[in-house]
């Protein structure tokens, strides 16, 4: 599981050209056309296969380039445009509730690559697929966001901050420390209902972090490292016409949650500045 949500930390590169009500949410995608597959069909279905399944399953048997190279027509087909597709849907319903997270299609969707610099495991490829929404101006940083991946196994949704900068780290624990009863709230309300939301793991310290008072209410929330929800689907989702519908429903019951924590983050930034210093068409 923490293997999988690492993946939230990997820095993305350009952001969403486009201020509200200026400029089409997908202008910026349209300018990069080349990064979509030749398979990929803005009205395709925004759901996966049993091809897609059966990919990644092989993927996971044999994983290195000569297998994948062999097979690039199928992931074209059958897991980026189908992903890509599943983005643009979602992107559709974030604009109502989110519109800070919605990003081009190609920049939310994860790459297949895996960094294997500074990693014992050398296999070359993620054995799911995922996306993540990240906030904007947070795209190369560890900000809140909105993760999903597919696998065999699974259907992935996570929501929250997942190992923070330095400097977020500390402005998030002590929001925390002020505003705990609020959290707890938001975190309540996330996990309620039938969308099945657990606590992210935490990996909290053992002891109160330094700056901090023993006795602070906040407790377990200062000495965690992440803070989020997350819930485990049946693979079985993938397949469904309705899957784009579970995730925005997910997506929208854990907003005012990744909102409480980008806030914490983003206290005392100017963001009239940060809209000025944003490129425009």
């Amino acid at each position: 599981m923490l293997n999988h949500l690492q993946t939230l930390i990997i820095s993305t590169k350009g952001a969403l050209l486009r201020r509200s009500g200026e400029i089409p949410v997908f202008a910026a995608a349209m300018c990069k056309a080349r990064a979509y597959p030749a398979a990929y069909d803005r009205h395709m279905s925004t759901h996966f296969t049993p091809e897609t399944m059966k990919f990644l399953r092989g993927l996971k048997k044999n994983n290195d380039r000569e297998w994948f190279e062999a097979r690039r027509d199928i992931f074209e087909r059958s897991v980026k445009a189908p992903m890509l597709a599943l983005i643009e849907e979602i992107n559709a319903k974030l604009e109502d509730f989110a519109p800070d997270h919605v990003r081009p299609a190609n920049k939310v969707a994860m790459r297949i690559y895996r960094d294997i610099r500074f990693s014992k495991n050398k296999n070359p490829y993620k054995t799911q697929a995922g996306a993540w929404w990240a906030r904007r101006g947070m795209e190369k940083t560890s900000g809140g966001g909105f993760y999903m991946h597919v696998n065999p196994n699974e259907v992935l949704i996570a929501a929250g901050v997942y190992m923070p900068e330095r400097e977020q780290l500390l402005k998030i624990r002590t929001w925390m420390s002020e505003n705990h009863i609020e959290y707890r709230k938001l975190l309540k309300k996330a996990m309620s209902g039938t969308a099945g939301f657990t606590g992210i793991e935490a990996e909290a310290l053992t002891r109160m972090p330094k700056g901090f008072a023993a006795d602070d209410p906040a407790d377990e929330l200062l000495r965690a490292k992440n803070w989020g929800v997350h819930v485990s689907l049946p693979a079985d989702l993938a397949l469904q016409p309705t899957l784009a519908t579970e995730l925005v429903k997910r997506i929208k019951l854990a907003t005012p949650l990744v909102d409480a924590l980008n806030g914490a983050i983003l206290a005392g930034t100017d963001q009239r500045d940060e809209r000025l210093r944003r490129p425009i068409f």
